[in-house]
């Protein structure tokens, strides 16, 4: 992948947690949410790469919306609970990434990130902003952006699915 000097931003199509596209502004990486599943026994989501066309993640959550399980592609599903185990500090979750390095999420650490993920030596690695208070409605936006720094695109699939359990966690106080 080409280096261009700024972090990616994945403009968040819809930012609800039932279906939505994550954009990058300068088009150089596109994931779609879908929802697959919705009944009272589990909801099921599937993540692609929009460039290929291929799943990179599956998402299945439980009756009333509990934690479920998660696969990527390249591994075997393990329990939504086992990939994002809870970190030290309210609201904070860690994981560990493809690379074999551990990153934490936690909610609302910045006054303009809703999400911020660090590594364990507090590197800003990902962010998830809400739409500015006073910003007009465009359409086909949500206004909420995930931003990367350009350093760890090659984990922005993990780095958006780790997110998207978070929202689902303070979305339904799990």
């Amino acid at each position: 992948m080409t280096k261009f000097g700024f972090s990616f931003f994945l403009e968040d199509k819809t930012g609800r947690l039932t279906g939505s596209e994550f954009v990058d502004v300068y088009d150089r990486m596109r994931f779609v949410l879908r929802r697959t599943v919705h009944e009272p026994s589990h909801s099921a989501y599937i993540i692609y790469n929009a460039a290929t066309s291929k799943p990179v993640a599956a998402l299945d959550y439980g009756p009333h919306n509990a934690l479920g399980s998660i696969s990527f592609s390249s591994t075997n599903t393990m329990p939504m609970k086992k990939y994002l185990t809870k970190a030290t500090g309210h609201q904070s979750r860690k994981f560990v990434a493809s690379d074999g390095q551990e990153y934490i999420w936690s909610y609302r650490q910045q006054a303009d990130q809703e999400w911020t993920c660090t590594n364990t030596s507090g590197y800003l690695i990902a962010y998830y902003s809400l739409k500015t208070p006073g910003e007009p409605d465009y359409p086909g936006s949500s206004g909420c952006t995930l931003t990367i720094e350009e350093p760890f695109g090659h984990l922005a699939a993990e780095m958006l699915v780790s997110l998207l359990i978070m929202r689902h966690i303070a979305a339904h106080n799990l």
